[in-house]
């Protein structure tokens, strides 16, 4: 059984290893940009190319002499990245969801044992013009993710992926290491260190998109939307004072503020879609579930409007952001996840009262958004990973699931860590 972890670990960059790691994660996009124009096809979805040793001799030649000085295995890196993400809308398409060629914006890179060098206090990283050695800045509770994983002997190292926060200005190194539980199960690896099947030990992100909160994930943050509300309920403001004047120029006024507007919407969207990504990506999960969208405005008749039309646009959003990161979105039925207490399992309406789920049964108290996100990770645990060992089990003897969840009770203004959750 292959068990892989990701340690998450900040750097102290100089600012002229800042502009060198800036200028080489440029051109890494650029080959990443490059490789999913070639391997797309937006005429018939089945000819996309989804090799990844066809894709790389097609393409190495020439973006090593566009990109002048970045590393070879940089190059293949972004090649393999590009392939991964067609390979993803591909499988998509063939469920018949709406896909589009994927395209690279966000900050990273990918790096493997020739392109870097992880040494027990610092790492060492290819650029345009030369490897920079970076010092690692670590937390001082123990063990940390990095002892655990990365100093263990039980752990290989296999790719790591660079990170920058623009808001903090900060460097991160996600470092990513693999174990076997069985000598036998290193046979299926293939030569990059991937297998062909998706293994069924996999950590689950659950995200509620509810009423109360914008979106809710299993492991208790929260994504209030409270300056989203406030935002629309400004532009409606702005709207309706233009539309009193009936005059053209109050009509080219209103054509920018609704430009501005989307803009506005988008951004807010894009920025709440990489949070979520960046949760899965930090609590080690691989896979991160919404409930099915269908008929959502019928199953949510009392959410705002703008809400409804935030949600799909959000869901479009982290499942085409996700795999960039190398997380896979999916869905599942939602029937009962907000009725259902993720605890003992009983299920009846009168449990939820607006914010707050109180269980009939077993008397668990909790905000409502959250148990619900609790529910929608264990629904797609229990379907797809039923053999997995539990992390947590429920009081009725549910099937074993591994969930990302809160260690503490959630109230209805958010978490607040106890003991014996």
């Amino acid at each position: 059984m292959e068990v892989r972890r990701t340690a998450a670990i900040k750097l102290v960059v100089s600012d002229d290893q800042r502009d060198a790691l800036h200028e080489t994660r440029d051109q890494f996009l650029r080959c990443a940009n490059r490789a999913s124009e070639y391997c797309w096809n937006k005429y018939d979805h089945a000819k996309c190319i989804t090799d990844k040793r066809k894709a790389q001799a097609a393409l190495y030649d020439d973006l090593r002499e566009e990109t002048d000085d970045l590393h070879s295995n940089l190059v293949i890196g972004a090649v393999y990245r590009a392939v991964e993400a067609v390979k993803g809308c591909v499988e998509r398409w063939k469920k018949q969801q709406r896909v589009s060629q994927p395209e690279f914006t966000s900050w990273f890179m990918d790096y493997d044992k020739r392109s870097s060098t992880i040494q027990r206090t610092e790492a060492s990283l290819s650029t345009r013009t030369g490897r920079v050695e970076c010092d690692y800045v670590l937390p001082s509770d123990s063990p940390t993710p990095y002892e655990r994983y990365v100093l263990s002997d039980e752990y290989e190292l296999r790719t790591s992926t660079l990170h920058y926060d623009d808001v903090t200005d900060e460097f991160a190194l996600h470092i990513t290491t693999r174990r076997y539980d069985n000598d036998n199960d290193n046979e299926n690896a293939d030569a990059d260190g991937s297998t062909d099947t998706e293994h069924p030990e996999q950590t689950v992100l659950g995200i509620d998109l509810g009423v109360n909160s914008l979106a809710v994930a299993s492991t208790g943050t929260f994504w209030q939307g409270d300056d989203y509300d406030h935002w629309v309920r400004e532009f409606e403001k702005r709207r309706a004072k233009m539309q009193q004047n009936g005059e053209q120029e109050a009509h080219n006024a209103m054509a920018r503020l609704g430009r501005r507007e989307r803009a506005w919407r988008n951004q807010y969207l894009h920025t709440t879609a990489n949070e979520i990504v960046t949760e899965a990506v930090e609590n080690d999960c691989a896979v991160i579930v919404f409930e099915e969208l269908d008929d959502i405005r019928e199953r949510l008749p009392w959410a705002k409007w703008h809400h409804i039309w935030a949600f799909r646009r959000l869901y479009e959003y982290v499942e085409y952001k996700a795999p960039e990161r190398g997380v896979s979105v999916k869905q599942v039925k939602p029937h009962h996840t907000s009725q259902r207490c993720s605890k003992c399992g009983f299920t009846h309406e009168d449990n939820r009262d607006s914010t707050a789920f109180d269980c009939h049964s077993c008397g668990y108290t909790v905000n409502a958004d959250y148990n619900a996100a609790k529910n929608i990770g264990l629904r797609y645990a229990r379907k797809q990973y039923h053999s997995l060992r539990s992390r947590q089990k429920s009081g009725i003897g549910d099937a074993p699931v591994d969930v990302r969840i809160n260690r503490g009770t959630m109230t209805d203004d958010g978490p607040r860590p106890v003991a014996g959750d």
